[in-house]
């Protein structure tokens, strides 16, 4: 058998409840303005201007999670390696609801 790398790809689906949009917003904007930033002035602006004009704040939460923290769920097991961590932030409708409650079709809006 050959010793081919052998990758797993592993899938957290996390949905978070917006408390304060305005406050994840300036949050986020703290974060592009901070001077380790590694941004050039011109990127800084442009990652405001996007921060600002998304009203889902998925653009905010997107500049402050921590790569770091993703790994951490992995960083204990000594027998794999960290390859790539992704992380896509996007609007949601709210937590999935349980299978069985589907069955009827019923939407309550």
């Amino acid at each position: 058998m050959s010793d081919e790398p052998k990758y797993l790809r592993l899938t957290v689906e996390l949905t978070v409840e917006v408390l304060d949009v305005d406050a994840l917003q300036a949050a986020a904007l703290s974060e592009i303005r901070h001077p380790d930033a590694d941004l050039s002035e011109e990127e800084r602006t442009e990652q405001a201007e996007l921060v600002n004009s998304d009203e889902t704040g998925a653009s905010a939460l997107q500049w402050l999670i921590e790569p770091d923290h993703v790994l951490q769920l992995v960083k204990h097991i000594n027998e794999i390696e960290p390859r790539e961590a992704v992380l896509g932030v996007e609007p949601s409708d709210g937590p999935s609801e349980d299978e069985d409650d589907d069955e009827h079709d019923h939407h309550h809006h």
